[in-house]
């Protein structure tokens, strides 16, 4: 009895190939914010539109069942670079690391747990989604308008994938709404950097905070941990004249003079 080798298509082997790895870089770029004309958007966008260019692709080419499975397949990448990045967030660094790039790497690494959580949710369930209705857009429309059916299956994965992740990530963190909207470019932070940039002082570090008084307080420790100018630019600020700022103020206030007259 002689057995037979089953063969892989070409195609296949390079989309899965191609697909895992951009399982894996879509977390990392999601890290960073771009702006896209009026709206910030997180850049794992652009490799989660991949994502769904392929499995779009293998769907079209070798059929519903394979593409699902390469997305179940996708979770073996996805976890395993999560685990790597807890396990290398939690071992010591070298003592000749270079401090700005040891803070960058651990504020990349060091997701929440509602992130990574946000994060595999939303890939599973936007990705099925993206190849289920590729595949009944075919099987009701046949096999021509490739493109828009690609395009449709894209943008309404993309939805829910933002959904989700938005809403797991960062429910009762930030105000969802703005969250979903796309997010406004937030051009203060711009124009502080620049006037810290004028007055001689690097800009290092930005950080947003939600409406918790608990992490505002912790964000200013952590600011004045990092930098002794934060109490000068504090005494420098503009007074706020929004509810959410003025608490933040006067959690900054009552911290500042708690370190400063330690």
């Amino acid at each position: 009895m002689t057995g037979q080798t089953r063969s892989i298509p070409l195609s296949l082997f390079a989309m899965s190939i191609f697909y895992g790895g951009m399982v894996c870089i879509a977390g990392v770029l999601g890290n960073k914010q771009v702006a896209l004309g009026p709206l910030a958007v997180e850049a794992g966008i652009f490799a989660f539109l991949l994502l769904v260019v392929t499995s779009s692709a293998v769907a079209e080419l070798h059929g519903r069942a394979t593409a699902n499975r390469l997305v179940l397949i996708g979770f073996v990448p996805l976890l395993t670079s999560l685990l790597l990045s807890l396990a290398v967030h939690e071992l010591p660094a070298s003592p000749e690391m270079d401090p700005a790039r040891l803070n960058a790497i651990q504020t990349v690494l060091g997701g929440t747990w509602r992130i990574w959580l946000g994060g595999i949710l939303a890939y599973g369930i936007s990705t099925f989604l993206n190849v289920t209705i590729f595949s009944r857009l075919k099987a009701r429309e046949g096999a021509g308008m490739l493109w828009l059916r690609a395009g449709i299956a894209s943008v309404l994965s993309q939805v829910v994938d933002t959904l989700i992740f938005i809403t797991v990530a960062f429910y009762g963190v930030f105000p969802i709404g703005e969250l979903l909207l796309g997010q406004i470019v937030d051009t203060n932070s711009s124009w502080i950097g620049e006037q810290l940039a004028l007055a001689g002082i690097d800009s290092h570090f930005q950080t947003k905070v939600g409406d918790n008084l608990e992490r505002i307080v912790a964000s200013f420790r952590l600011a004045l941990e990092r930098s002794d100018a934060v109490a000068d630019v504090f005494d420098d600020a503009a007074e706020p004249v929004l509810d959410d700022a003025a608490r933040a103020v006067a959690a900054g206030e009552l911290l500042l003079e708690r370190e400063l007259d330690a």
